[in-house]
């Protein structure tokens, strides 16, 4: 079958979805912004980041901030992360608005989200600049997750939300 040519700004489009977390930083008030870019950079040392635009008002607490948490929700959790994504940390302390609660991390300052099943301690290590995005990246210092997480049912983005599909292969 022929292959159809794109415009370069179009090729993300052709990925079946970007992981949704929720990244948390302690600032002035401590804030919640839901991500749909998060990304493994490294596995030894430990290093993940997300990509946050400046135009957000969480990118100037990601860059004052020595670290922080990537927070991995699952489908119970869609209406916290779609409050999180509309409301500006700014305005909103979106803890109390999408009915989540704070918890202390074992070696951040940052809080985490005890409703979240999966929940990554960061200092950050990096930032990279790279376009309209700068990715904050951190040595992963702690992790916890609930005994039932089941990674299947993460939430994935590409226009709306998702959730992995069938099993097709094993590697």
């Amino acid at each position: 079958m022929k292959k159809q040519k794109m415009a370069p700004s179009d090729a993300e489009d052709v990925f079946s979805g970007f992981p949704v977390v929720l990244g948390t930083v302690k600032g002035e008030k401590d804030n919640i912004i839901t991500l749909a870019l998060c990304h493994v950079f490294s596995f030894s040392p430990a290093l993940i980041g997300v990509g946050i635009a400046p135009a957000r008002y969480s990118f100037g607490l990601f860059k004052e901030s020595r670290d922080f948490a990537v927070n991995v929700p699952d489908v119970p959790m869609l209406r916290a992360v779609k409050i999180c994504g509309a409301k500006s940390g700014r305005d909103v302390d979106k803890f109390a608005a999408a009915k989540l609660t704070r918890e202390k991390g074992d070696k951040i300052s940052a809080p985490l989200i005890a409703e979240c099943p999966v929940n990554i301690e960061c200092v950050k290590t990096h930032e990279l600049e790279t376009g309209d995005h700068t990715w904050f990246i951190g040595e992963i210092v702690a992790a916890r997750k609930r005994e039932d997480y089941d990674k299947g049912k993460m939430l994935l983005y590409w226009g709306d939300y998702r959730t992995i599909g069938a099993l097709v292969g094993r590697g």
